[in-house]
C-alpha cells in the first residue's frame, strides 16, 4: 500500500471472552479475507497487550467494561475514502456467506455485540 493512500477507517473496540479467542480469531481471519476481497486496503484485529500504561487514566478495559476473563480488541479496516468504504461494505453485505443461516446467529457470536463500539473515521494525519 502506498503511503498516505488511506483516507478513511472503520474502527471497532470490543471484548472477547478469553475462552472464545480462538473462535474469534477464526471469524476475524474470515472477515479480513472478505473485506480485502471486496477492496479494503487493510484489515487489522489487535488484542490488547499493555492494559495498564502508567501515564493514562482511562484505559481500554475500563472503557470497554471488560470483566475478568475477557480480552479487549481494537480493530480497524482501511479504505481510500468514505465512498469507497460504503462501496466495499455494500459488496461484503451482499456476499452469500454473510447472509444469516441461523436465526440465533447473533447470539452465537464469540463476543457481545451490544458491547461493541464502532465508528467511521476520516484520516486527518498520515505520515
Amino acid at each position: 500500500m502506498a503511503k498516505n493512500q488511506t483516507k478513511y477507517v472503520d474502527g471497532f473496540v470490543l471484548v472477547v471472552p478469553k475462552k472464545r479467542v480462538k473462535e474469534y480469531r477464526k471469524m476475524a481471519r474470515q472477515g479480513g479475507q472478505m473485506w480485502k476481497k471486496y477492496g479494503a486496503l487493510d484489515y487489522k484485529e489487535c488484542m490488547l497487550d499493555d492494559a495498564k500504561p502508567e501515564w493514562v487514566t482511562f484505559i481500554f478495559p475500563k472503557m470497554a467494561k471488560a470483566k475478568p476473563g475477557e480480552t479487549v480488541w481494537f480493530s480497524y479496516i482501511e479504505y481510500k475514502s468514505k465512498k469507497h468504504r460504503d462501496q466495499v461494505n455494500a459488496r461484503v453485505m451482499k456476499d452469500p456467506s454473510m447472509q444469516p443461516t441461523d436465526p440465533n446467529q447473533m447470539e452465537k457470536m464469540p463476543f457481545d455485540m451490544k458491547r461493541m463500539a464502532y465508528g467511521g473515521f476520516k484520516v486527518v494525519v498520515s505520515i
